[in-house]
This record gives C-alpha cells, structure tokens and sequence, in this order.
C-alpha cells in the first residue's frame, strides 16, 4: 500500500486542479485512487471486528468522490484536494452517526459522530443528552476517547440555548451543538508510518461508545 504515492498524487492535484491535468493523469489518479481505497479496506477489516454494524458494508459504498459537488463548490477547483470515506452503517450516504477518514497532504484527519443531523434527529440526540447526562459525560471524559479526541464534540453551535433547555443545564455547551463530530489529525509523517491502520482503528474503537450514543438517541422513537 503505496501512501506516499497517494500524498504525491494528491499534492500535484492540488496544484494542477484543473480537468487538463486530470485527464492527462488519469492512470495516476487511478493508481491513487486504488491505493486508497486499499487502506479502506484495511480500516473497515479492522472496524468490523469491534463494530458488527459494520458488517457486510464494502469500500465502494464508503467512498466519497473525487469531483465537487457543484451545490456546495466554493472555489473554481472542480476536485477535491483529498479523498474520503465513511465507514457508516447503510453507506456513504446514511442518515447515520459513523467513522470517517479524509487523507490529504498536509492536513489527514479521522473522525466519528454525525454532522448536520436532520432536526428531527437532532432533536433527540439533545434529548438523549439531557435525559442521560451523566452517560454523555462518562463517555466524553473515558481515557481513550480523552487521549484520542480531547476537544470533545465539535461543529457548529447555537448561541442560545436550544428551545425547551434551561441556561442552566449542566450540559448546556453540548446541547448548543449541531454537529456532533470528534476528529483527530495525522501529519504526513504520522500518515506514513507502518501502524498508522492500528492508530486509527484504536481511535475508531475509543469513539465507540460516542458512536452509539448518538446512533441509539437517532433512532429512538418520536
């Protein structure tokens, strides 16, 4: 599994982000592309032993494209500058908390949660926090998700507290959010190393138990 050929490729498309290169480097992006979706393979190996939700999912219905979604294109660049996956219960797609991985140069980073749950499922995940505050709080301070995400949940946020909370709710900071996503960050170096599959994973299984919380509050009934 060649990652230092996914960083190079990666790195040239950034500075060749145009479709002219892509098409002269098709092979490349290929070649990259496989490599990638190799290292899903090796994570989603791994998750599934500790996460049976996981089972039956394959890397193609992880992956994310390559081309911007013009919906949300910011700049004129029409690909990404990173490739993506979500290891997340019914795919890529699913309205569902689960794990994630973007490998780009320079800024590679891993991830667990739901980001931009719909209302509906937000508004339970701020119930099940308010309901069972002091589960919430055991999983957020635990030592491995400690070591691994110690910032917590992070996204955006209200700066009110949400309808129907009171200001002085002890889990006041948590019920403003309207992400819930925890993340961590790999150097290049860090990328490269031969435990780097091992590091994640180990990640993935301390963000467990928040992956849960979220999933079973989601799928609560109304």
């Amino acid at each position: 599994m060649d990652l230092l050929f996914l960083l190079d490729f990666l790195r040239n498309l950034a500075a060749n982000n145009h479709k002219a290169w892509m098409d002269e480097h098709r092979a490349d992006y290929h070649r990259a592309r496989g490599v990638f979706s190799s290292l899903v393979q090796q994570l989603l190996n791994e998750t599934q032993r500790f996460e049976p939700a996981l089972l039956g999912l394959t890397v193609p219905e992880t992956m994310f494209r390559i081309n911007k979604n013009d919906r949300f294109q910011q700049s004129q660049e029409p690909y990404k500058r990173r490739m993506g996956a979500s290891l997340t219960q019914g795919g890529r797609h699913a309205p569902r908390p689960g794990y994630f991985i973007a490998v780009e140069p320079g800024e590679t980073w891993i991830g667990a949660g739901k980001w931009h749950p719909e209302p509906a499922a937000l508004a339970r995940i701020r119930q099940e926090i308010h309901y069972n505050g002091p589960a919430f709080r055991e999983i957020r301070t635990a030592a491995g998700f400690q070591r691994h995400f110690p910032d917590g949940p992070q996204g955006d946020r209200l700066q009110r507290p949400p309808k129907g909370y009171d200001k002085a709710d002890p889990d006041l900071e948590w019920l403003k959010l309207k992400d819930f996503v925890v993340t961590q960050s790999f150097s290049d170096a860090e990328v490269l190393r031969p435990d780097f599959v091992a590091r994640v994973t180990t990640a993935f299984q301390a963000a467990q138990p928040f992956v849960r919380f979220l999933d079973a509050a989601m799928q609560a009934p109304e």
